[in-house]
């Protein structure tokens, strides 16, 4: 872990970044936005879109936490769904739509529902994300309040924090050794390791991204696992003094909090990341370790994947996307 952040000190850090998708990567750099799948015949599927420069509030520190968040959401869902038609090789036999996707495909023209279709898995990923991570662990300390009539706040506010971490954790592990899962985070070490072979200013060559590490400062996985931290930190803040024990209470609250600890996340991750000294390297460790779970060395072809995307987002001039 030490040799792998020691590695995060490159020269240039750029704000281009993407996700991993099933058998390809979303990037995106300050002007483009580009999917690049592996298709089953070995082919790559390379689709590009213009990025809308950002806006008003959008630019303002802790708000445009939010639009990036909201936005990567939409993007990332719209990516997958589409990755997921590209890489299909047409085995598996073709599914009809049912429920409210079919009654939204009836009603709207196909590209409107596509979009609605779209945003409401994005809304959905959020809601189970918010309850699963941050909802649950508060109804499980309350019904340990329950038992325990005694309880000191603060006693349950770490309580609560402790299940957070552990919920999350588990579910990365569990979510790693799903086969499809653990094909899609070999794609996500090989987006890591393509950016970092760019940082480094090495050409972008199967052999110079090979030897990049996989877990990178700016991950996404880092991000979620700092909401978590600083829900923790408010919830101590803020149930402690105010002495607040109602379960629902603390889950209306959380939701509440939720813009502002979304805010304070981006702000911090984007500090921290950009940032390469000692105190910076020790704030970001445990989401660096994190990537245990979310990234795994890539295969050649993979690789190569990220090279594209990556080369098809890059600005044309020299420096646009610093960080």
């Amino acid at each position: 872990m030490a040799r792998q952040d020691k590695n995060c000190c490159t020269p240039f850090k750029t704000t281009c970044g993407g996700q991993a998708l099933l058998e390809g990567i979303l990037m995106q750099g300050p002007e483009k936005r580009a999917i690049v799948v592996r298709r089953p015949n070995g082919e790559l599927s390379i689709e590009e879109e213009a990025v809308k420069p950002r806006s008003g509030l959008a630019k303002l520190p802790f708000i445009r936490g939010l639009f990036i968040f909201g936005g990567s959401m939409v993007h990332g869902m719209k990516a997958l769904m589409r990755s997921a038609e590209l890489s299909d090789d047409g085995s598996a036999p073709e599914e009809e739509l049912t429920g409210l996707d079919k009654w939204i495909s009836d009603h709207f023209e196909q590209d409107k529902a596509m979009g609605i279709i779209i945003t409401l898995a994005a809304v959905l990923g959020i809601a189970f994300s918010i309850g699963l991570f941050i909802l649950l662990p508060t109804a499980l300390t309350g019904l340990l309040g329950l038992v325990w009539t005694g309880m000191p706040l603060w006693v349950r506010s770490v309580i609560e924090g402790v299940l957070k971490v552990a919920i999350f954790m588990i579910y990365l592990y569990l979510c790693s050794k799903m086969k499809e899962i653990h094909r899609v985070f070999e794609y996500h070490g090989a987006e890591h390791k393509t950016i970092y072979c760019y940082e480094n200013g090495l050409e972008l060559t199967v052999e110079n991204v090979r030897r990049q590490p996989r877990h990178h400062p700016r991950c996404g996985t880092s991000f979620l696992f700092v909401v978590i931290a600083v829900s923790i930190f408010l919830s101590i803040a803020v149930f402690t003094p105010l002495k607040i024990e109602n379960t629902f209470l603390r889950m209306g609250l959380h939701l509440l909090m939720l813009p502002l600890i979304v805010g304070v996340t981006y702000e911090f991750n984007r500090y921290v990341g950009g940032h390469d000294g000692p105190v910076c390297r020790a704030l970001r460790a445990p989401g660096m370790w994190m990537q245990n779970f979310t990234t795994f060395e890539p295969d050649d072809s993979m690789i190569e994947v990220g090279i594209e995307a990556l080369k098809r987002v890059l600005p044309e001039e020299k420096g646009a996307d610093q960080w």
